[in-house]
C-alpha cells in the first residue's frame, strides 16, 4: 500500500490567461487530514478541483489512481426532462414542485436506489445526514442547509477514499455544523482520507495538516500544531467620501412606508405546503429605519419569511401582509415590490448565468431581473460604475462572474442590491463565501451605507459575530415559530 496519496510537484493552473495556482508542492501521507485555509481569491477552489481532475495542471499531479469524491460549496440544480428552465420564485410556489425532482430521485439518478431500497450501510449514512427524511421533497424546496447535507450523501455514497470538502459549513446552523464536525472526524476515523476547503476557525479535530493558500502558493504548509492563525483584523472601512456625496447628490428619495411609517406588517400569517407547516401566526411589525436580526436553525422558515416579503411566495395574497403600507393583492405589482428592496441571498446567486460581467450582474439591479435584457442610457451606466466604485469593484467590471472567487461574487450582488437605491436591504447569509478579513469588512460596510443611506435593514446569519453593529432588533424562529 503506497505511503503518498497525493503528490502534487511544480503544479500550475491557468484559467482565462490568469495564473490561479503558481507552482505548487504538496505531499499528503495516509492517514493525515488535511485542511485548506485562507482569504477569499486565494486559490483554495481552484486547488480542489484541480485534486478533483476538473482543471489542468502543468507540473505533477499525482493522486496514485484513488477514488476521489467533492462536494462543490454551491450546486446548481437541473428540472426533469421537458420542463421549463428553472426559475428562482419556482421554490415558493407550490404548483410547480413537479417540475424538478425529488432527493431520492437524485440519489437514484446518481447512481443509488431510491427511498424504499436504501438500506444497510447506506441507510444508516442516510440517518446520519439526516437525508431520510428529505427523501421525498423537491430538490427546489431544499433549504442551504439540507442542499449540502443531500450533496454530501450523494459523495459519500460513492465511497471515495479520498473526500474533498469545500466550505461544507457555509449555510449550516449551529447544531448542523456540529454534527457535520461529528460526521468528518467519524469518517476521518474509519479510514477516510479528508481534504477540507474551511475557515480557520472552523476546524474539526481529526484535521492534522493545514494548508494556507494566499494568491494561488503557500503561505504556511504543515502539522496543525505549527499553524498560527491569523490574529484579528483591523476593523476599518472607509467609503470615499466624494463619491458618497454625489450618490445622496443624486438620488430620488424613495418612498418609504407611507405616512405610518410602517415597512413591513404581518398579522397571523401561516404558510403551509400539504402537511406541513412551514410558518405558524406570525406577528411581525418593521418600521423604516429599523436594523433586524432574524434568526434560527435550518428549516425554521427564515427563507419563506423573506420571501413573503421580497414577493416570490404566491401563499402572501392569502395572508394579512402589509409592505410599505399598502396591503399584499390589493392591485400593486411584485414590481412595485421589488423596486422598493434590494436583496442577497445564497439561493438568489445560484440563478445568475457565470459568463455574465461583473458589470451586467450590478446593473441588472436596476431593473430587477436575473440578468441585464436591455443597454442602459449613459447616465445608468455612470451610476453603475459610481456604485462599483465605491465598494471597490470597479476593476472588476468587465470580468465574468465565474473569473472571481465567491466572496467577490457575492461583493457584486452586494452592489446589486444597492444601485437603485432601495428603501430596505434584505440580506441573507450575505457573508458565506467572505474570509475573515472580508467578514469584518462587510459587517462594517453595511452599516456605513444603512447609516449614510438610512436604509431599513433585515439581516440572516447563523453566526452573532457576522452582525453588523447596526442590528437593534431581533426576531427569532423556531419550527415555523416566532420564539423571540
Amino acid at each position: 500500500m503506497a505511503e503518498h496519496l497525493l503528490i502534487l510537484e511544480g503544479a500550475t493552473v491557468r484559467l482565462g490567461g490568469l495564473k490561479l495556482l503558481d507552482g505548487l508542492d504538496w505531499t499528503i501521507r495516509r492517514g493525515e487530514q488535511w485542511a485548506v485555509v485562507g482569504p477569499s481569491g486565494g486559490g483554495k477552489t481552484i486547488l480542489a478541483h484541480t485534486l478533483a481532475g476538473r482543471h489542468f495542471a502543468s507540473g505533477r499531479v499525482d493522486t496514485a489512481g484513488i477514488r476521489i469524491g467533492m462536494v462543490d460549496q454551491q450546486h446548481r440544480f437541473s428540472g426533469l426532462p421537458g420542463a421549463t428552465e428553472l426559475y428562482y420564485q419556482q421554490r415558493f410556489n407550490s404548483m410547480d414542485a413537479d417540475a424538478t425532482i425529488t432527493v431520492a430521485a437524485e440519489l437514484a439518478e446518481s447512481g443509488f436506489p431510491g427511498a424504499g431500497d436504501v438500506g444497510g450501510d447506506d441507510g444508516g449514512l442516510l440517518d446520519r445526514l439526516h437525508v431520510r427524511e428529505l427523501l421525498g421533497k423537491p430538490l427546489i424546496q431544499l433549504s442551504n442547509g439540507e442542499n449540502k447535507r443531500v450533496q454530501l450523501a450523494i459523495a459519500l455514497l460513492a465511497r471515495p477514499e479520498m473526500l474533498i470538502l469545500d466550505n461544507p459549513f457555509l449555510g449550516l446552523d449551529i447544531e448542523g455544523r456540529q454534527a457535520l464536525h461529528a460526521i468528518i472526524d467519524r469518517l476521518a476515523a474509519e479510514g477516510m482520507q479528508i481534504v477540507l476547503i474551511t475557515g480557520e476557525r472552523e476546524m474539526p479535530a481529526c484535521i492534522t495538516h493545514i494548508g494556507r493558500l494566499e494568491k494561488g502558493r503557500w503561505s504556511f504548509v504543515g502539522p496543525r500544531g505549527a499553524f498560527e492563525p491569523v490574529k484579528e483584523w483591523p476593523n476599518l472601512v472607509e467609503l470615499d467620501a466624494e463619491i458618497l456625496a454625489r450618490l445622496k447628490d443624486g438620488r430620488v428619495e424613495p418612498v418609504h412606508a407611507g405616512d405610518a411609517e410602517v415597512v413591513i406588517k404581518m398579522n397571523k400569517v401561516n404558510i403551509c405546503y400539504g402537511d406541513a407547516v412551514i410558518l405558524r401566526d406570525i406577528d411581525w411589525e418593521v418600521r423604516h429605519g429599523e436594523r433586524w436580526s432574524v434568526s434560527g436553525p435550518n428549516g425554521a422558515g427564515k427563507s419563506t419569511l423573506l420571501s413573503l416579503i421580497t414577493a416570490d411566495n404566491p401563499q402572501a395574497y392569502a395572508n394579512e401582509i402589509w409592505l410599505f403600507g399598502r396591503r399584499r393583492g390589493t392591485g400593486e405589482t411584485i414590481w412595485d415590490i421589488k423596486q422598493k428592496i434590494g436583496y442577497v441571498s445564497p439561493e438568489l446567486h445560484l440563478y445568475f448565468d457565470l459568463g455574465a460581467s461583473c458589470f451586467e450582474v450590478v446593473a441588472s439591479g436596476l431593473m430587477d431581473t436575473i440578468g441585464l435584457f436591455r443597454p442602459l442610457e449613459p447616465e445608468q451606466e455612470e451610476h453603475v460604475i459610481r456604485w462599483m466604485k465605491l465598494l471597490s469593484l470597479e476593476d472588476l467590471r468587465l470580468k465574468r462572474l465565474a473569473q472571481l472567487s465567491t466572496g467577490h461574487q457575492r461583493m457584486v450582488l452586494l452592489a446589486r442590491a444597492l444601485v437603485k437605491d432601495p428603501p430596505m436591504l434584505i440580506l441573507d447569509e450575505p457573508c458565506q463565501g467572505l474570509d475573515d478579513e472580508q467578514t469584518i469588512c462587510f459587517r462594517e460596510l453595511v452599516t456605513e451605507l444603512c447609516e449614510a443611506f438610512d436604509k431599513t435593514l433585515i439581516y440572516v446569519s447563523h453566526y452573532r459575530q457576522e452582525l453588523p453593529r447596526c442590528i437593534d432588533r431581533f426576531l427569532r424562529l423556531e419550527r415555523g415559530i416566532r420564539v423571540e
